[in-house]
């Protein structure tokens, strides 16, 4: 087989042909055995093109529009979801969703940042860039999570804190840095899992976990291969390169030792089947937290500290 293309457009155009094909038989019966030939060769298709992505290839399918987030996640994941809104300081940052959900009927406080399907919605949510009323929203959440004993579940999902000047007017720095100190110290098990794009502090805002797993397409970075490229050779072009250097992928961060843990994908990205991608991601949240249930809260904050002060260790 020839060498992919790294555009994901290009990769995916041979498959969207295909299913376009068999759903033009799909009304005609007598077309029974054709569509079956073409779903074999789709399946197979389908394994050869996505069965050794590049590392840019998975960025981009961690960006895809079609991808579920936060709340496609949250209404598949938890029995019950009750919002909670506003950081009781300045104001409600759509840009990051709250509040008491229920998992096999057990309660659980979720966080997560959501980027919005269509146009209006991506403006009101900021494109899921939040603001720093959206990380102190946060931390009340966390800290009432604590206060009823409550279990923590982050969503992670942003391409990074939003940068404007009213953000940094209002302590963006300053909201994340606070983030990590009391998520730290926070006496209540806490499982982040970064579902699509984990973009420099805005994501690690909400990653100071006892589980950090990964979507098997997702990326987790300090910054995006298009900034790296341009700083690094001045040219946004070899994002490519610069994805490849900075190791973002859910496997490599694995073997670094940044994540805990990868979570497959339906055979084409989280984007081919909601329901299947949500399965897999509910397990794994179960796993985690059965996991972390029978520690107490001293063990908790030891554990996580020791956690992240291996990150890093050379020698």
């Amino acid at each position: 087989m020839s060498a992919q293309p790294q555009n994901l457009a290009e990769l995916e155009k041979p498959i969207l042909e295909l299913e376009a094909q068999i759903q033009a038989l799909e009304m005609d019966p007598s077309q029974a055995k054709e569509r079956e030939k073409l779903q074999k060769k789709l399946d197979k298709l389908r394994e050869d093109l996505f069965g050794n992505l590049s590392d840019w290839q998975r960025c981009q399918l961690a960006r895809h529009p079609k991808r579920p987030y936060t709340l496609d996640y949250i209404g598949r994941i938890c029995d019950r979801f009750e919002e909670i809104h506003g950081d009781r300081r300045f104001a409600d940052d759509p840009a990051i969703v709250g509040g008491l959900g229920w998992i096999d009927g057990n309660p659980v406080m979720v966080i997560g940042q959501e980027k919005g399907r269509d146009t209006k919605q991506k403006i009101h949510r900021n494109f899921g860039m939040p603001k720093p009323e959206g990380y102190r929203k946060a931390l009340r959440l966390m800290e009432l999570a604590q206060k009823f004993k409550r279990p923590v579940l982050c969503l992670i999902d942003t391409m990074g804190a939003y940068p404007g000047i009213e953000a940094e007017e209002r302590g963006q720095a300053e909201a994340i840095a606070r983030n990590l100190l009391e998520m730290a110290k926070l006496e209540v098990p806490i499982v982040s899992v970064v579902i699509g794009e984990g973009g420099s502090g805005g994501a690690l805002a909400l990653g100071v976990a006892d589980r950090v797993l990964m979507l098997e397409n997702a990326v987790y970075s300090v910054i995006s291969p298009e900034g790296c490229a341009s700083i690094l050779w001045k040219d946004s072009a070899q994002a490519p390169k610069a994805a490849e250097a900075l190791k973002l992928t859910a496997p490599r961060l694995k073997d670094l030792g940044v994540i805990d843990a990868v979570i497959p994908e339906p055979l084409g990205g989280a984007h081919t089947d909601w329901d299947a991608a949500a399965a897999a991601l509910k397990e794994a949240i179960t796993e985690a937290f059965g996991e972390l249930s029978d520690l107490s809260a001293e063990d908790l904050v030891e554990q996580r500290y020791q956690k992240f002060a291996r990150m890093g260790s050379v020698g």
